[in-house]
């Protein structure tokens, strides 16, 4: 696979390109014909929740810093965004299952051997802690899977988009030869008239 097109930001930025200025105006063209026009737009959930909403902001800026803050993006983004809160959240879970964890064991540590109805009681319960710190890491992975696709799918979309815009602008029809063209077809009909 190729390697994607860039933008005609980017081209422009570079200073070091061999398409004339009609090749850039038919490019940026392009490129905001593949775009809505409409901002991106951030849902209810998303502004409720600190965490999502940071995040909102931060992603939306970095959209509009490459000019792809559109509203094309916004079911995704808002997606990722409640994706990337609950990880948050699921992650402080993990943390306070490691303090229990940890609290249990000191006081493990401060029974007597003799009390063996205590150790399995303290042992039953470290291994639960134990167990469901899995269980939301297993969660967590999942999530994150998720967010990959989304961040894949935004960016293969962007950049589907960029490998849309034709390289070189469309070429004008020559005035001159479309006149020759014409003259051709009304001889030849002249000429057919003329044979009857």
């Amino acid at each position: 696979m190729g390697r994607p097109s860039k933008t005609a930001g980017v081209i422009k930025a570079e200073r070091k390109s061999h398409r004339t200025k009609a090749e850039l105006a038919a490019r940026e063209e392009a490129e905001r014909s593949v775009l809505s026009g409409q901002p991106l737009w951030e849902r209810k959930e998303v502004r409720s929740n600190k965490t999502a909403h940071k995040e909102f902001l931060r992603i939306s800026k970095l959209m509009a810093n490459i000019e792809k803050n559109d509203a094309l993006y916004s079911s995704g983004i808002n997606t990722y965004c409640e994706l990337y809160s609950e990880i948050v959240e699921l992650e402080e879970d993990i943390d306070h299952l490691r303090e229990l964890t940890n609290e249990l064991e000191r006081e493990f540590k401060k029974l007597e051997v003799k009390d063996f109805d205590a150790i399995m009681f303290f042992a039953k319960q470290v291994a639960k802690l134990k167990s469901q710190k899995i269980s939301i890491g297993a969660a967590i992975d999942r999530k994150r899977n998720m967010m990959l696709a989304i961040d894949k799918e935004n960016v293969m979309t962007i950049s589907a988009a960029l490998r849309n815009i034709p390289k070189t602008p469309q070429k004008a029809e020559n005035p001159l030869l479309a006149a020759l063209m014409d003259d051709e077809e009304d001889t030849d009909t002249t000429d057919a008239g003329s044979e009857k």
